[in-house]
């Protein structure tokens, strides 16, 4: 079954207007732009037939072709990642296989999310769409109430079905856990990884559905398939260890370059 990674990569981000082409150091010390280190990314997944950048500026189509990727413009208007990956697949004709939607601020994210999110969808034919989770453990769900605490917008949890789908995604930690402890592997709550796997032909009904009320009031694109009456299977990943910080902000880059030096990745 063939797989085709797009990277969604939008020039005029408000919160980090250029940030595709930010620079970022390795462990060499060269600096490789966020867009050139997330098709590296991409790259060291197995499997992958195709990995192709989806943007809405010229200079980042320039930058992905410099790093041998394919591009696809796209246009500036679209609302959200998920709907750049759609036009991108529709302009090249990915009519089969799988494609995933990995986000163009995510260089860090470790290969095997990717293969284990497409092993899932191969195994069950009738998975439209799916995204990793990840099993907080005690501290991390610490943290987590400690940034909701403080007002912070921190990590996305989600709250999942006995059979794997997703029932819900939230900017708030749930479910509710209170003050409550809990021992190791145990932790109730989940970390969403922004990261998605489709069927061209739930990508394609996922770009003509009309955005929804809590995708809006959340800021979470994946919210519209659920809110559509649609199912999204969830792939509990292992983190094994490796931290997988996005950049996001300014601020981020200094964390992302630590830890780019810390793996080892040139």
């Amino acid at each position: 079954m063939p797989v085709s990674i797009v990277i969604p990569a939008r020039y005029g981000s408000s919160r980090f207007p250029g940030k595709p082409l930010v620079p970022l150091r390795g462990a060499a010390g060269r600096p490789k732009t966020l867009i050139r280190r997330c098709i590296e990314a991409a790259r060291a997944v197995a499997g992958v037939d195709r990995v192709v950048v989806a943007t809405d500026d010229v200079r980042i189509v320039a930058e992905a072709e410099a790093a041998g990727a394919a591009a696809a413009m796209t246009d500036p208007a679209l609302r959200n990642g998920s709907e750049r990956v759609a036009a991108a697949a529709a302009a090249l004709g990915i009519a089969d296989g799988i494609v995933v939607n990995l986000q163009g601020d995510a260089p860090l994210i470790p290969p095997w999310f990717v293969e284990e999110l497409v092993a899932a969808m191969e195994q069950d034919p009738g998975v439209g769409m799916a995204t990793p989770v990840l099993r907080c453990d005690p501290e991390s769900l610490r943290m987590f109430r400690e940034d909701r605490a403080a007002g912070r917008v921190g990590a996305t949890t989600a709250v999942i079905a006995r059979n794997g789908d997703a029932l819900y995604f939230s900017k708030e930690v749930i479910p509710f856990t209170g003050d409550r402890t809990f021992a190791p592997g145990a932790v109730p709550v989940f970390h969403h990884v922004g990261l998605y796997a489709f069927r061209p032909e739930a990508l394609a009904a996922y770009a003509a559905m009309e955005p929804t009320p809590l995708e809006r009031l959340e800021g979470l694109e994946q919210l519209r398939f659920l809110e559509h009456g649609r199912s999204i299977r969830t792939v509990e990943v292992d983190g094994r260890g490796r931290p997988f910080w996005e950049v996001n902000n300014p601020e981020d880059v200094p964390r992302v370059e630590a830890q780019l030096a810390r793996l080892g990745i040139d």
